[in-house]
């Protein structure tokens, strides 16, 4: 049987950007952390799960991969009428998270993982889109990673 050369997961829930780091000095040095109640940490915790049970089964790619990140963002509610429609005045993107954190946050976690790669240096090819669920869904990423050949 031929092994899977693109595998495709999704995470439930909103998507959350790396932030930056937090410095503060212990013992006369200094230090950089995220602290510990941060959503990301959660987010990168699942992510890390996910990758490990969606992963090659012979692991680590070997070579070069390429990842596709979807980031769907639930709509506040403030975005949609009464009828659960979105209104004409709401934006068309959501205005927050950068997809350069949002990809950061998410490769970091995947090479946790152990997965499926060695370090993200192996990735050759990113695309990282964001938008909005539509009305009533909530939040959710969808992660593709595939071999490159």
């Amino acid at each position: 049987m031929a092994e899977a050369t693109e595998i495709t997961f999704e995470v439930d829930g909103p998507p959350v950007p790396q932030p930056r780091p937090r410095v503060s000095t212990w013992g006369g040095r200094g230090r950089a952390y995220t602290p510990a109640k941060h959503a990301i940490n959660g987010y990168r915790e699942a992510i890390v799960l996910l990758a490990r049970s969606a992963g090659w089964s012979s692991g680590k790619a070997l070579g070069p991969v390429s990842v596709e990140v979807d980031c769907y963002f639930p709509r506040p509610p403030s975005h949609l009428t009464k009828a659960g429609t979105v209104r004409a005045s709401a934006p068309s993107w959501p205005p927050r998270a950068d997809v350069d954190n949002l990809a950061k946050g998410i490769l970091d976690a995947i090479t946790d993982s152990g997965v499926f790669w060695a370090d993200d240096d192996q990735v050759v090819d990113l695309q990282i889109r964001k938008a909005y669920s539509r009305p009533g869904a909530g939040g959710r990423t969808i992660i593709t990673v595939r071999r490159v050949r």
